[in-house]
């Protein structure tokens, strides 16, 4: 029997692209990617209590985007009536992962949300079902339903588990602007040949071998991401790159004691900023 006023809260972590190529354009008007994603500890935090009403309430810490444009209640309100869920639920949104950075936050919103009102609306949804949700609302949800490391290809849904890669000392830099999937893609540069390196990252990781078919085009269109990647070099990165299609920066440190050098160093340049760990493949 379903109580009114039940509760569940989950995580939602963000990640970053290891490896991002792309193989070409699509007929459906999407790209062709092979990509390598990991989940970080970053995370944002959502609580969900169930409702008599069959109303869908979110409420967040933060006005980033209208509620019927928010994957989370496009999610929510497709489940509902797919499987004539007569319930409701109020959400609380806790959002910490910055909005149109390349860490997937809305994503990994969605898959969270698919796990929860499985959760509290008794419908135990098998993970073939939860995969076939995701599938209709973005291409990398399917990975945060998974997590850990995977390889995404087709237009990054079709997901292969991998090994899950330790990385401590990782640091990300954000510039005020965002930019979203739409635009990165449109800016790609004509692929000549593709990129093997994922084969490598697969077996031995070094962060030189990280790669963003994605970032020369964003660089040329936003010089303020280029400056962001060198100056991270300059504060003693192994590697930096961009991460996915948004604006955010990832630099690969060897030591805690430079990744919090470099954090302060763009702290009092005004840029957001996190360090951060790879996550693990959660064992639930």
């Amino acid at each position: 029997m379903i109580t009114n006023g039940r509760s569940l809260t989950l995580r939602s972590y963000a990640k970053i692209n290891l490896f991002l190529d792309v193989l070409g354009k699509r007929p459906d008007g999407y790209h062709q990617i092979r990509t390598i994603f990991h989940e970080i500890k970053l995370h944002d935090t959502l609580n969900f209590t169930l409702t008599k009403k069959s109303s869908l309430k979110i409420l967040t810490n933060t006005d980033f985007v209208s509620t019927r444009k928010n994957l989370i209640y496009k999610v929510a309100i497709f489940i509902q009536k797919r499987y004539n869920v007569d319930y409701g639920v109020e959400i609380k949104l806790e959002k910490n992962i910055p909005v149109a950075g390349g860490l997937g936050g809305g994503s990994s919103n969605a898959a969270a949300t698919i796990k929860a009102l499985s959760e509290i609306w008794e419908l135990s949804l098998t993970p073939e079902e939860e995969h076939n949700i995701a599938k209709n609302f973005g291409s990398d949800i399917n990975f945060f339903l998974l997590g850990g490391t995977a390889l995404g290809e087709g237009r990054g849904e079709i997901i292969t588990p991998l090994a899950d890669i330790r990385l401590d000392n990782l640091l990300l830099v954000k510039p005020s602007l965002g930019i979203f999937s739409r635009e990165a893609y449109h800016l790609v540069k004509p692929v000549g040949s593709h990129n093997q390196s994922w084969r490598e990252i697969t077996s031995g990781f070094k962060p030189e071998m990280c790669f963003n078919r994605l970032q020369s085009g964003i660089c040329q269109s936003y010089p303020e991401i280029e400056r962001i990647i060198d100056q991270l070099l300059e504060q003693g990165a192994i590697h930096s790159l961009l991460s996915g299609s948004g604006s955010t920066v990832i630099g690969f440190f060897r030591d805690q004691v430079s990744t919090q050098r470099a954090a302060e160093f763009f702290s009092g340049k005004n840029y957001w900023n996190c360090i951060t760990q790879t996550k693990e493949r959660s064992t639930k």
